[in-house]
């Protein structure tokens, strides 16, 4: 039995709800600009944490997961900057919002522990 990978899950799931949060930005708002930035940013975490996950070496590992880490906060900047220009209503942003931030943490975590071994 395989155990469940919590940040690739998770990176997975913040994918779909970026993609559809894009699909509401351009059919809903008309904003295309920073929605192309969002779905760019939002679903490159996931990537990088699987191509982290097929990393060839602890440094590979690594060197995906700070990419994964830094797409994390831009697209914190970006879920932010939307809200703060009602692009997002407060509700719409609470919703989303803590996911990223919890990302970020458990990359956070991730990257402290790899560092430290």
């Amino acid at each position: 039995m395989k155990l469940e990978n919590v940040v690739q899950t998770k990176s997975y799931a913040f994918a779909v709800r970026i993609v559809k949060l894009y699909q509401h930005l351009i059919n809903t708002k008309k904003e295309y600009v920073l929605s192309k930035q969002i779905l760019r940013s939002g679903t490159s975490i996931g990537a990088n944490v699987e191509e982290a996950i097929g990393g060839q070496s602890k440094a590979d590992f690594i060197s995906k997961l700070s990419i994964a880490y830094k797409e994390a906060r831009e697209t914190s900047y970006w879920l932010r900057l939307l809200k703060d220009t009602d692009y997002l209503t407060s509700k719409e942003f609470e919703s989303i919002y803590p996911d990223v931030e919890e990302l970020c943490r458990i990359i956070g975590s991730i990257q402290k522990s790899t560092k430290g071994n």
